[in-house]
């Protein structure tokens, strides 16, 4: 068993498509529409086209809006996603405008940072320590 695709739910399928391509790197894997104006649309890494999916899932469930604002008013990022430096990522995104609540910490086993994606949540990259 192995994980094939997750979620992260975006107000904005249109802008977070934007926002995990052109700043964060992705690719676009999927983008088919399922009625009602969603799209099954997902992004995966450059690297792995064939990688785990993200799927970039509406928020239109009356459950998602209090569950997003709970996990940013208590910092909880929604995703975590592996770099090969923390620092020099935390960089690159800070130069393209990308706002951070936490700036990279070393955390026992683990460097990270955490930055708002500009669609509801929080997301977390991390790289273990040497």
């Amino acid at each position: 068993m192995r994980i094939w695709i997750t979620s992260v739910f975006v107000e904005d399928q249109e802008k977070a498509l934007r926002f995990y391509t052109e700043v964060l790197g992705f690719v676009k894997k999927h983008d088919v529409p399922v009625g009602g104006g969603a799209r099954w649309l997902t992004v995966v890494p450059q690297e792995q086209p064939e990688g785990t999916e993200l799927l970039l899932e509406p928020s239109e469930h009356p459950a998602v809006p209090p569950y997003k604002a709970a996990l940013v008013a208590d910092g909880i990022p929604a995703v975590s996603f592996m770099v090969d430096d923390v620092q020099a990522e935390y960089e690159r995104l800070r130069a393209l405008g990308v706002r951070f609540t936490q700036e990279p910490t070393r955390m026992g086993p683990v460097t990270a940072a955490v930055f708002d994606d500009t669609c509801g949540n929080l997301v977390q990259i991390v790289r273990p320590t040497p």
